[in-house]
């Protein structure tokens, strides 16, 4: 009986794999065929013109290569300004290979990194890549910590982190210094004006802001550089002005005036220096102007010279956590201080009100 029953169990294991392997074909080698073609390679990171800034002198890079073979890959090599700094001859996919190396004394300057590949049947190729690890920012002047050159992207270079932009601000290829932010309708800049990873504190005690500035009157009003808190009471109009500061301009095609609005944590104080603190747009080119804020004073600088000047007990920085640049939006709307369609360049905050002879030795320095 034991027999009769170990019978069945085999003839029935048997009809299983009988069924299992009804419709499949029977594994049949394949034979590789010719390799015609020398490996294709991909360089993801860097790619041609990256440019790498970081705070630190010496940094790490990482690396992202692919190879392809049409056969068999048998190496793959990087090298970093003509010395091998890595290799690979072990693949997963034996004709594909996607690999990353992080490369940890990469200093200033330009380099070129060259990927070298081969295949089982000894076809060599190569690619190569130039890019730039960027000497790291310097603060030029004493008691600078903000600066925004624009020259093609929106990068603060004293903490090495970007501006958000809102709509489609710009670049015009001739600023004052290589390339300018060039406003347009509905666009502006953000920066934060607090971050403690990054090092950021704009609300200081004392304030200066320097910038170059080539006006266009249309708009016919404006705001250029805000720091202002936020209005839940007036949420359409945003337009409180107990603390923070607002630099604008307003008036005609022919005439326009640049005013400052600032915050003591109870009231408000206005500089309007009327017509020696306005331009005409038809001739006014490249103007640099400051604004500087004190325990006792605020003024404005054309030039490096003072065209408005008044008393002032101190700021208030209370909710003013954002730095709009272009804009009144989206902290100062009131009376339609919106986008500036104007040219900004070489844009810098201090922590220090400056002495009319520091921002004349600034633009003397930059015009």
């Amino acid at each position: 009986m034991k027999t009769i029953k170990y019978s069945s169990a085999c003839l029935l294991l048997m009809a299983c794999l009988t069924a299992c392997n009804e419709g499949i074909d029977p594994i049949t080698p394949v034979a590789p065929g010719t390799d015609e073609t020398a490996p294709v390679i991909k360089i993801n990171y860097p790619s041609e013109g990256t440019l790498i800034r970081v705070k630190e002198d010496v940094t790490s890079l990482n690396i992202e290569i692919e190879v392809v073979d049409d056969i068999e890959l048998q190496t793959a090599s990087i090298n970093l300004d003509g010395k091998e700094i890595t290799a690979f001859n072990s693949f997963k996919d034996y004709r594909r290979a996607v690999e990353a190396f992080t490369y940890d004394q990469l200093g200033n300057g330009i380099h070129t990194l060259t990927v070298t590949a081969n295949d089982l049947s000894g076809k060599t190729s190569s690619a190569s890549v130039r890019f730039e690890k960027v000497q790291p920012y310097k603060p030029v002047y004493d008691n600078e910590q903000f600066y925004m050159p624009f020259d093609g992207d929106f990068m603060e270079l004293v903490s090495i982190s970007y501006a958000a932009k809102t709509g489609n601000p710009g670049f015009a290829d001739k600023g004052k210094k290589g390339k300018a932010l060039a406003g347009a309708l509905d666009s502006y800049l953000t920066f934060p004006t607090q971050d403690s990873e990054r090092g950021v504190n704009l609300l200081q005690p004392e304030f200066t802001a320097s910038f170059w500035y080539n006006l266009n009157a249309t708009p016919d009003r404006a705001g250029i550089l805000v720091i202002s808190p936020e209005d839940p009471a007036n949420p359409t109009e945003m337009n409180n002005r107990v603390s923070g500061f607002r630099f604008f301009r307003e008036g005609s095609a022919t005439k326009q005036t640049f005013k400052l609005n600032a915050g003591n944590g109870e009231g408000e104080s206005w500089f309007d220096g009327g017509d020696a603190a306005s331009l005409d747009p038809a001739n006014a080119g490249w103007v640099h102007m400051a604004f500087t804020i004190s325990a006792s004073s605020c003024a404005i600088y054309f030039n490096g010279e003072a065209v408005c000047r008044g008393d002032f007990s101190g700021i208030d920085w209370n909710d003013c956590s954002i730095l709009s640049i272009g804009s009144g939006a989206p902290r100062f709307t009131g009376w339609a201080h919106l986008s500036d369609q104007s040219l900004t360049d070489e844009l810098r905050i201090f922590d220090k009100a400056l002495t009319q002879q520091e921002i004349l030795s600034i633009f003397n320095a930059e015009k």
